[in-house]
């Protein structure tokens, strides 16, 4: 007999399309200051995109030891509402010192969203005493770093972690081997490697906008406050797809996620 997906589940799903399909920080940015997504690539000075690759490997470096912490005992569950303050709070220190402030306030911001990312996980009952499950919360940064681009193929949700299947299952063995995370561990840095090159779009797209006047005078909190929430909607997505895995199966899902897509339908 096929299983049959229930109505609070296609709901669920639904939702899970709409914030996996369109993620898109640059439209926050501009919706928040009235800004055209274009003036954002003229923003940075010239050398800037070393401090962010620099920036953007010691961020995920970070918030890869706390996720395999996560594996190791039960972390303090925290409200999303908290990690958006103080994400908010970190943007308005950094925020500051410009570009110089970079290589501080990144690597903070994306432990901040980490944790608030580890806590959506659990809450869709994901066993965070699993590498794997705890390498997916890293792999939200990849999936919110997606380049825009009209390859379906290319850009959809399960190519991106098709991607990332085989260099996340390897980091997890190595992870669940060891126990521990060694800095320069050849399956740990191509993972990272393959992160980085996604989420440094969008920590571009964050710096370039604290750039322009219009959004800086909001101030680096304002910025940051829509870099967290951005993250947060991937993680609700990617980890009510998961749950929805594990009750009904990947290939049950998966065929139903395209379905949805198809048929664009509405947001909810």
């Amino acid at each position: 007999m096929s299983v049959q997906i229930s109505d609070s589940d296609i709901e669920a799903l639904c939702e899970a399309v709409n914030l996996l399909e369109h993620p898109s920080l640059a439209a926050r940015l501009a919706n928040l200051a009235g800004t055209p997504i274009e003036l954002f690539s003229h923003a940075l000075p010239i050398g800037a995109s070393r401090a962010i690759s620099a920036a953007t490997t010691k961020g995920l470096q970070a918030a890869l030891r706390v996720a395999v912490l996560t594996t190791q005992k039960r972390t303090e569950k925290r409200s999303i509402a908290l990690h958006r303050v103080l994400a908010t709070a970190s943007g308005a220190a950094g925020g500051a010192f410009g570009i110089a402030g970079i290589s501080i306030e990144l690597p903070i911001s994306t432990v901040i969203m980490l944790r608030s990312i580890v806590d959506i996980a659990r809450g869709e009952s994901e066993n965070l005493s699993d590498p794997e499950s705890a390498l997916s919360c890293i792999q939200v940064f990849a999936l919110g770093g997606r380049a825009t681009t009209n390859d379906a193929a290319e850009a959809g949700y399960f190519a991106v972690r098709g991607l990332f299947a085989k260099s996340l299952a390897e980091a997890a063995r190595f992870i669940a081997e060891r126990g521990v995370v060694e800095e320069g561990a050849p399956v740990l840095v191509r993972l990272l490697t393959q992160v980085a090159s996604r989420f440094g779009v969008v920590v571009t797209q964050k710096i370039a906008a604290q750039a322009i006047p219009v959004i800086g005078a909001l101030g680096g909190g304002a910025v940051n406050y829509a870099f967290v929430c951005h993250f947060q909607d991937v993680a609700r997505g990617h980890f009510t797809v998961r749950r929805l895995e594990r009750s009904y199966g990947k290939e049950l899902i998966r065929k139903e996620y395209e379905r949805l897509v198809r048929e664009n339908r509405p947001p909810l």
